[in-house]
């Protein structure tokens, strides 16, 4: 199950879900070097990676056996995470998700309160992974927990919204609070999934952080018109 566009129209031009979608790539191009150099990938990824371990204090440099063996920049990789990404599918997938569903929360929310959403929905879905597995000490990279915020926005504001989805192999219109809903469900059901090793995995508590954050947030961030679903 996969989106393709959203029937959904906006009136404001979508600046800042553009320069998070620019700064991301750029981060991924310019400081990880587009994962061509495997010594730059890895250091990029234990510089700007936020590691549990090391934000709860569990982290021994003398001891820690893993990718980051001394460590990260501690408590400002919170914020350097989301803007770093693990691979091109990853960094694509992404920043089509929030080109998707981010136009339409920042076309509801204007410019500058769409940026705060998704830094503190994010530090948020940061906080979440961190709360269940504040021993890990893989590192944690992507915008998916404040994409996932600004999908529980969308759920809220446009529930009846029509997403395009390529589902086996044919394109199927489904309804927002169906799609999120399913999406959501997945959530859970790989919250249970182990760390696989170096390599890490999918922080679906991120996930799910990030997802009920935006879930509440949006009523605060939201103009004070109302949006209204394209129905």
């Amino acid at each position: 199950m996969f989106p393709l566009r959203d029937e959904n129209p906006t009136t404001l031009s979508p600046l800042s879900t553009v320069g998070v979608i620019a700064a991301c790539t750029a981060v991924w191009v310019f400081l990880q070097g587009a994962g061509v150099s495997e010594e730059t990938y890895y250091s990029s990824i234990c510089n700007l990676g936020a590691i549990p371990a090391e934000l709860t204090g569990s982290f021994n440099m003398n001891t820690q056996q893993g990718p980051c063996p001394t460590g990260g920049l501690g408590w400002p990789a919170l914020f350097t995470s989301m803007f770093s990404h693990g691979s091109w599918m990853h960094l694509i997938g992404n920043m089509w998700f929030l080109w998707i569903f981010g136009n339409n929360i920042e076309d509801a929310m204007g410019h500058m309160r769409f940026m705060a959403f998704f830094i503190l929905t994010g530090l948020i879905a940061d906080g979440a992974h961190i709360f269940l597995s504040p021993d890990s000490s893989i590192p944690t990279v992507g915008a998916s927990g404040a994409i996932s915020g600004i999908m529980g926005a969308y759920f809220i504001l446009y529930p009846k919204a029509r997403i395009e989805t390529f589902v086996f192999y044919h394109v199927v219109p489904i309804p927002a609070w169906a799609f999120l809903g399913i999406w959501m469900g997945m959530q859970f059901l790989g919250l249970g999934a182990p760390e696989t090793g170096d390599g890490g995995g999918i922080a679906y508590a991120a996930h799910l952080g990030g997802l009920f954050a935006g879930l509440g947030l949006v009523f605060l961030f939201r103009k004070t018109k109302p949006a209204t679903a394209w129905i």
